[in-house]
C-alpha cells in the first residue's frame, strides 16, 4: 500500500489561508482569473523561448499545419 505524505506544498499551505477567509464570489472569480491569467502568461512565456531556441517561425507553424 502506498503511504500518504503528510507535507503539503507552499502554494497550498496559501491556498488554505484564503480558505480559512470567508470571500464573496466577485473575489473568488477575480483570484481565480488571476491565477489563469499567470498560468497562461507564464506558458506562454516558456513556448516563446523554446521557439527562439529552436529557431522557429512562421514557415514552421505552417509546415506543422500541413502535417496529417
Amino acid at each position: 500500500m502506498m503511504q500518504a505524505t503528510s507535507t503539503i506544498s507552499n502554494i497550498q499551505q496559501e491556498l488554505l489561508k484564503l480558505y480559512a477567509a470567508d470571500i464573496a464570489e466577485s473575489d473568488l472569480l477575480s483570484i481565480k482569473r488571476y491565477l489563469a491569467k499567470y498560468f497562461a502568461t507564464k506558458a506562454i512565456g516558456e513556448a516563446d523561448q523554446i521557439w527562439e531556441e529552436k529557431n522557429y517561425d512562421q514557415e514552421t507553424m505552417n509546415e506543422w499545419l500541413k502535417e496529417d
